[in-house]
């Protein structure tokens, strides 16, 4: 208990640096301590270097006033502090606006990216109470308080009273802003703009600002804006008619690629599969313009609480409270913790209105079947496939399609490959699963996915997905199969035996037959005998759906095969129980990639080579 008093002493020590805007201590980005008493303040101001370097710094230096209005442009703290008066939640009293530690650490991300002369854009998943929209409000402030002339925001919310809210930040920022520090014709303050009830113009700065809503996308649409506040994204509404992705397009599309022009999307979490968690994978991927901010509860520093007994807080403690301490939490922050985790009847609540990490904050929609935090554990296998482009055979269906067949390499191909065959491979090494989808671009996906039985764990070590017409994909998938050491093929056959395509699916599937052996089968008693005939496919029904999700959802708990696809963990976050004990994706979203590894892995888990001459000599599979 000596070593965790003082483990957590030194962790406080750490938590409690000095911090003071005015004098540039504990500031961001890189600093020089100067004497600037000759002009009222401390001998020791440690101001930014770009303000030194700046080539009106030694007549601003003269001048107490000059040098105040040149520190604003260069030092955003310093101006938080001097010229932006808050509302204390606390105390209720305005007061200057000394940035909390998040807000310092997200400032910091914003400044690195104007500094370096980049456009500024980030997607921010909020705890509560830390202050991130004033802190992004305020930072646009800045912008067009000082830096910039004509430089026109957004603020947007989920319904218009919020951004209003936002906005107001705003009012009172200009009310209480010292004259004698405005870099503008008249005096700060918002004015009307050609009487629109949207629109405010900051006087003497020709910077106008709109709030807008999801709910009156209309609105918004159009107009010329440099900056976007988009707040509660999670919330926005998603429908026939509009969609958070669509406006948010629209929007930000106008949005220049330049210095100082600045995206941010800012929301609490609302569940898994809408457009904010979409985007939020996207960024945590590398694959948005967008940085990923995520702020805990624990970095919060309202959310401590002084610990009396530690012997007796360590041992009330569960396995999750001490991994928050294995973490770097001190006892103050965990001993909250446990304090407020009473208030909830499960942790999972608390979780979600709490979170430690990225993972917690989506786990509040309450019908995922999958466990997100085993999704993260299989999503960190994922990788970018190792090659890309097509498999071709002499033709593209028939006979001949599985003669000569060869790799060739294409950027824009559907087939990712993360491991290329191996020579001489059994055929029973791997296994190919296809999920049939549609033909065009707005119906779902068909996917074709190569699962390596391996030595100790299944790995997905190829995958096709596109949209392509059936006859061509049911070829498609024997050359990937042929190409994998005649794997068994494993086709989803609801769709080729539905009355829609059934006659010409069904004879591809005769010709298929004829020339590719090791199709796998399905067992079917025959009517009137004791004898079991099968049927090409796999057949899903509701019986088959709820045994393969079951098998799947253990897999993934138990991290029971090795998963290389990012787009597969996407698809499983979004996939949910509904209230009537079916399965399903999300609305608007996918289960294709999925299906493909519920059957491929169920297949796996039940079958095993078992030759015999059918009446027609074939190699069949049977369920063992």
């Amino acid at each position: 208990m000596k070593s965790i008093i003082k483990e957590n002493q030194r962790r406080n020590r750490a938590l409690n640096t000095p911090y003071d805007p005015i004098r540039g201590v504990g500031c961001i980005g890189k600093r020089t301590r100067v004497d600037a008493s000759h002009l009222g303040f401390s001998a020791e101001v440690w101001l930014p270097k770009s303000m030194l370097a700046d080539e009106k710094y030694s007549v601003a230096s003269t001048n107490a006033d000059a040098w105040v209005k040149l520190r604003c442009h260069h030092d955003f703290e310093f101006w938080c502090a001097t010229c932006v008066k808050i509302k204390d939640k606390l105390s209720g009293q305005d007061i200057p606006f000394h940035l909390n530690a998040p807000q310092r650490r997200v400032a910091a991300i914003f400044e690195s990216q104007r500094t370096a002369s980049m456009p500024i854009r980030a997607i921010m998943l909020k705890a509560r109470q830390w202050g991130g929209s004033t802190l992004t409000q305020m930072y646009m402030a800045w912008i067009q308080s000082v830096h910039c002339h004509n430089w026109h925001s957004l603020i947007c919310a989920h319904v218009k009273d919020t951004a209003a809210s936002i906005r107001g930040m705003y009012s009172k920022m200009l009310s209480a802003y010292p004259e004698q520090y405005w870099e503008g014709d008249v005096a700060p303050k918002f004015t009307p703009f050609e009487r629109s009830t949207n629109i405010r113009e900051i006087a003497g700065r020709g910077c106008r600002v709109t709030v807008g809503s999801a709910e009156n996308q209309e609105a918004v649409r159009g107009s010329d804006f440099a900056m976007a506040h988009l707040s509660e994204t999670a919330f926005w509404s998603d429908s026939t008619t509009r969609s958070p992705e669509r406006f948010i397009r629209a929007v930000c599309g106008a949005i220049a690629l330049v210095p100082y022009s600045l995206i941010v999307m800012e929301s609490t979490a609302n569940g898994v599969g809408n457009y904010f968690h979409t985007e939020w994978l996207r960024a945590k991927e590398g694959n948005s313009d967008k940085t990923p901010i995520f702020v805990p509860w624990n970095e919060i520093e309202i959310y401590r609480l002084p610990v009396a007994n530690p012997q007796k807080l360590w041992d009330s403690m569960d396995d999750y409270e001490r991994e928050l301490w294995n973490n770097g939490l001190t006892l103050e922050m965990i001993n909250w913790y446990h304090h407020k985790r009473a208030e909830y009847s499960s942790h999972a609540m608390m979780q979600a209105e709490y979170p430690s990490n990225d993972t917690e904050a989506f786990t509040c929609t309450g019908r995922n079947i999958f466990s997100l935090d085993s999704i993260e554990q299989l999503r960190t296998h994922c990788t970018p496939p190792a090659f890309v482009g097509e498999l071709v055979g002499n033709t593209v269906v028939g006979e001949e399609s599985l003669q000569n067949i060869r790799f060739v390499a294409d950027p824009q191909g559907k087939l990712q490959v993360w491991k290329k065959p191996i020579e001489g491979a059994s055929s029973s090494r791997y296994i190919v699963a296809v999920d049939i989808g549609g033909r065009s671009a707005s119906s779902d996906y068909s996917v074709i996915a190569v699962i390596d039985r391996g030595e100790v764990h299944p790995e997905v070590v190829a995958q096709w997905r596109g949209h392509i017409d059936h006859d061509i994909l049911t070829w498609k998938s024997a050359q990937i199969a042929r190409w994998y050491g005649n794997a068994l093929l494993v086709i989803e056959s609801n769709t080729l035996e539905s009355a829609n395509f059934g006659e010409n699916s069904l004879y591809t599937l005769s010709q298929l037959n004829g020339v590719y052996h090791n199709l796998y089968r399905r067992p079917r008693l025959a009517q009137m005998t004791d004898t079991l005939d099968s049927r090409i496919g796999f057949h899903t029904n509701r019986a088959t759906k709820s045994l393969i999700i079951t098998h799947l959802i253990a897999m993934v708990r138990d991290c029971g095969y090795v998963e290389r696809c990012h787009e597969a963990c996407n698809e499983l976050t979004t996939y949910e129980q509904l209230p009537n004990g079916s399965y399903a994706a999300k609305l608007g979203n996918h289960d294709d990639i999925l299906m493909t590894r519920a059957i491929a892995l169920y297949v796996a888990s039940t079958t095993k080579v078992a030759p015999r001459e059918d009446f027609s000599g074939l190699l069949a599979y049977r369920r063992w």
